[in-house]
C-alpha cells in the first residue's frame, strides 16, 4: 500500500492530520492525538480560549 492511501485522521489539539501507523495497528480506533505531546496538551488548548 502506498503512504497516501493510508488512512488519516484530524488531531483535535493541533488540527493537523496525521496518518496511520503500523504501531497503531491494533488501535487505529482508538487513536485521537498525532502525538504523546499533543494528549499531554489536551486540556489546555480549551483554556488558552478562555
Amino acid at each position: 500500500m502506498k503512504k497516501s492511501e493510508l488512512p488519516t485522521k484530524l488531531c483535535p489539539v493541533c488540527e493537523r492530520p496525521f496518518t496511520w501507523r503500523k504501531k497503531w495497528q491494533r488501535d487505529w480506533e482508538n487513536v485521537k492525538y498525532c502525538s504523546r505531546r499533543c494528549a499531554g496538551n489536551k486540556g489546555k488548548q480549551d483554556k488558552e480560549l478562555v
